[in-house]
C-alpha cells in the first residue's frame, strides 16, 4: 500500500488587506483551479501549433475564439451535465443549485456536450464545415483532460474502489474510519484519458484521414478508456449501480459515446464526400 501524498488543496494562499476602511482576502487559489488553467492553456498552446498547419480549418488569429467558445461549453455544459446526470433530484429541490458552481460538481460527459453545442455555434460562424472543425478540436482536447484528473486527485474526489493492489492508497478525505485502501483512479484516468488518449488521436490526426475520423476515434477511445476504468472506481455518492446491478452512471453515459464514435467511423470510411487532413481544409 502507497501512502497519499497529503497535497494541500490550496497551492497559494495571498494574505488579505486594508483598503478605504474595507478589508479583502485572504485569496486562495486551489490547485484544482490551477489545473482548469493547465487544460486550457494546453488546449490554446496545441491549437495554435494546428492553426499554423498548412490548410487549416482556422486561422491562428481565430483560436483564441474557439478555446472561449471551447471554455464556455466545458464550464455550462460540465455543470449542467453534473447536474441533470449526477444529481437531478436534489436539482427538483434546490432549481439556484444549478447556478451554485462554488459548491462542486462538473461532469465530463456534460463539458462534451456543452463542447459540441459551442463549436457548432463557432463553426456557423466561422461558415466552415462543423466536421471539419471537431477534428481540428479533438487532439487538443485530451490533455486538458488528464490535467483535470490530476486535479480530482490532489482533491481526493472521485477515489476508487477497495483494493489490495501493492498501489492502493489510504485518502483522508474517504470518510473510512478503518482507513481503507483502495484505488487511485483519478491516476489511471490521467494515464489513460490525458496522456494515452492524446498519444493515440494526436498520431492519428497527423496523417490524411476521411473527415469525421478524427473526433470518432476520440469518442471511441476515450468511452473504452473511461467505461473500463470505472469497474474499479467508486460509483458516484447518491447515484450508485443504475444498470444491470454492476454498471455506473458514467459507463451508462459511455455506450451512446462510444455508438456515436462508431458512427462517425462508419461515416469517415464508407460516406464521407472527401478525404481530408484531418483539422485542415486541404482536400
Amino acid at each position: 500500500m502507497l501512502s497519499y501524498p497529503d497535497i494541500n488543496p490550496i497551492a497559494l494562499s495571498i494574505p488579505g488587506f486594508e483598503l478605504m476602511g474595507r478589508d479583502f482576502g485572504p485569496f486562495n487559489v486551489h490547485w484544482y483551479g490551477i489545473m482548469y488553467l493547465c487544460a486550457f492553456a494546453s488546449a490554446w498552446a496545441l491549437a495554435v501549433y494546428r492553426a499554423r498547419r498548412p490548410g487549416s480549418v482556422i486561422t491562428v488569429p481565430q483560436v483564441e475564439n474557439l478555446i472561449t467558445y471551447g471554455a464556455f461549453g466545458v464550464i455550462i455544459g460540465g455543470r449542467c451535465g453534473y447536474v441533470f446526470f449526477y444529481g437531478f433530484d436534489q436539482f427538483l429541490a434546490d432549481p439556484l443549485w444549478l447556478v451554485r458552481i462554488w459548491e462542486g460538481g462538473m461532469s465530463f460527459h456534460g463539458g462534451l456536450i456543452g463542447v459540441i453545442v459551442a463549436m457548432l455555434i463557432y463553426a456557423r460562424r466561422l461558415k466552415i464545415s462543423y466536421l471539419k472543425l471537431m477534428d481540428f478540436v479533438a487532439p487538443i482536447v485530451p490533455l486538458g483532460l488528464g490535467f483535470g484528473r490530476l486535479g480530482n486527485f490532489i482533491g481526493q474526489e472521485l477515489w476508487g474502489r477497495v483494493s489490495d493492489a501493492p498501489w492502493a492508497m489510504v485518502f483522508p478525505k474517504a470518510m473510512d474510519p478503518a482507513g481503507i485502501a483502495r484505488h487511485p483512479s483519478q491516476l489511471y484516468q490521467a494515464f489513460l484519458e490525458g496522456l494515452v488518449l492524446f498519444l493515440i488521436v494526436f498520431w492519428f490526426s497527423s496523417r490524411p484521414r476521411p473527415r469525421a475520423a478524427v473526433c470518432g476515434v476520440f469518442l471511441v477511445f476515450y468511452a473504452i478508456f473511461r467505461f473500463s476504468v470505472e469497474f474499479v472506481r467508486e460509483p458516484d455518492e447518491g447515484v450508485g449501480f443504475v444498470l444491470l446491478g454492476w454498471m455506473t452512471r458514467g459507463q451508462e453515459l459511455c455506450i451512446p459515446m462510444f455508438l456515436l464514435g462508431i458512427g462517425l467511423l462508419v461515416y469517415a470510411y464508407i460516406y464521407s464526400p472527401d478525404k481530408v487532413v484531418s483539422g485542415t481544409g486541404k482536400n
